[in-house]
C-alpha cells in the first residue's frame, strides 16, 4: 500500500480481497477513527476546555473517573450508535454491556473498549490513548449480551488502538499485520505512515513499575535481577527500564524501538481480590493481538493471553508482551515455578 493512503481507502482496497465484504467493516473503523479525532482534539485544548482533572465518580473498579474518561466514553458511543455497524458496546468506563437504543439498527460487530488509557497522565501532559477490540456478532441475536462479548483473544476480527501524544497515530490490525496510520491535522484524515511493522525479537529494554518489586512472585523478582545485573550477570547484556503508566504509550514504544513490557499480578493485588491490573477483553486481548501480529508474544506467564478463556467483561489478567525472547524467558521462569 502507498505511504499516504488514507485509513478509509486502505481499509477499502484490503476489503476487496475479502469475500462478501459489505462495507460495513470500514464503516465501523471510520465510526471509530471519528471517535479518536473528537477525543484527540480534546487531549490536545485540555485545560483550554476544561476537561483535566477528576470527576466525583467512580467506575466499575473502583477507579476514580478523570472528565476526559468520560467523555471519550459518551464519545465513542456517539459515533457509533446510530450508524448500524455495531449490535452492541461494552467499555471498561460502563458497568454492564451498552444496548443500542430501540430504534438504532443493528450491525454484525461487538465493540470492546478502553476509551481513554492512562487517563491518570491527562494532567501532566503525557501521552494517553484509546483501545479498541472487534469481534463478531452472533447470528440472530439483536440485544447482545455480556456472555456474547466473552471470547477468547483468537476470534477478534480486528484490533487497535489510538495514541494522542506529539502527532495523534492509529495503529490497526486485521490479522495480516499491523499498519501504523498519523492523523494530518490540516485536512482531518488519518495517512498510512508505516506498513508490516515488526518487532525486533531481542531487546535490550524493559518497561515495569518497579514500586511493587516488594510484592511480586519470584519469576518476576528473578527476571527483573538478571536484567539489572546487566553485562556482568547471566544475561550478559544491558537493559534499560522505562515506564510510562499508559499502555498505550509503551505498547508504541516495543511497536517502535522494541522492548518488553510487564504488568504481573502481585500479592497486593491478589489481597484486593484481583488476578491482574490489566483488563482482557479491554486492554490485554487487543494488545496481544497488535503485538502477535508484529511477530512478538503476549502471555500472562502461564499461558497465551489470546487464548484465556473470559468468565466476566472487566476480568483482569497478568500481562507480559513484547519481544518473544524476552517473554518466552518470563514463561520459562514462571513454568520453573510451577515445576
Amino acid at each position: 500500500m502507498r505511504i499516504g493512503t488514507t485509513l478509509t481507502n486502505y481499509i477499502i482496497q484490503n476489503q476487496r480481497h475479502i469475500e462478501g465484504a459489505t462495507g460495513e467493516f470500514t464503516g465501523l473503523l471510520n465510526d471509530i477513527a471519528v471517535a479518536c479525532k473528537k477525543i484527540a482534539d480534546l487531549v490536545n485544548k485540555g485545560a483550554l476546555v476544561n476537561v483535566l482533572g477528576a470527576t466525583d465518580s467512580r467506575n466499575v473498579q473502583g477507579e476514580t473517573q478523570k472528565k476526559l474518561d468520560v467523555i471519550s466514553n459518551e464519545l465513542m458511543i456517539e459515533a457509533l450508535r446510530y450508524n448500524g455497524h455495531i449490535a452492541a458496546l461494552a467499555s471498561e468506563e460502563m458497568d454492564s454491556v451498552y444496548h443500542l437504543p430501540a430504534n438504532a439498527p443493528r450491525g454484525k460487530y461487538l465493540l470492546l473498549c478502553d476509551p481513554l488509557d492512562g487517563s491518570s497522565n491527562i494532567d501532566v501532559n503525557v501521552s494517553v490513548g484509546t483501545i479498541f477490540s472487534i469481534l463478531k456478532a452472533p447470528d440472530g441475536v439483536t440485544n447482545p449480551s455480556e456472555k456474547d462479548f466473552l471470547r477468547p483473544g483468537t476470534e477478534q476480527v480486528a484490533a487497535g488502538y489510538c495514541l494522542y501524544g506529539p502527532s495523534t497515530m492509529l495503529v490497526l490490525t486485521t490479522g495480516h499485520g499491523v499498519s501504523m496510520f498519523t492523523l494530518d491535522r490540516d485536512f482531518g484524515e488519518f495517512l498510512l505512515t508505516r506498513e508490516q511493522v515488526e518487532i525486533p525479537v531481542d531487546t535490550g529494554e524493559f518497561a515495569i513499575n518497579m514500586s511493587y518489586q516488594r510484592f511480586w512472585d519470584q519469576p518476576i523478582t528473578q527476571y527483573i535481577e538478571e536484567c539489572l545485573q546487566g553485562a556482568d550477570g547471566p544475561r550478559q547484556k544491558n537493559f534499560n527500564m522505562r515506564w510510562v503508566a499508559s499502555m498505550v504509550a509503551e505498547v508504541h514504544r516495543i511497536l517502535t524501538r522494541g522492548g518488553v513490557f510487564l504488568y504481573p499480578c502481585h500479592s497486593q493485588l491478589r489481597a484486593a481480590g484481583k488476578a491482574g491490573k490489566l483488563r482482557l477483553l479491554y486492554e490485554a486481548n487487543p494488545m496481544a493481538y497488535i503485538v502477535e501480529q508484529a511477530g512478538g508474544a503476549a502471555s500472562t506467564g502461564l499461558e497465551r493471553i489470546l487464548e484465556v478463556n473470559p468468565e466476566e467483561i472487566h476480568q483482569r489478567v497478568p500481562v507480559i508482551l513484547g519481544a518473544r525472547n524476552e517473554v518466552r524467558r518470563v514463561d520459562e521462569l514462571h513454568r520453573s515455578e510451577a515445576g
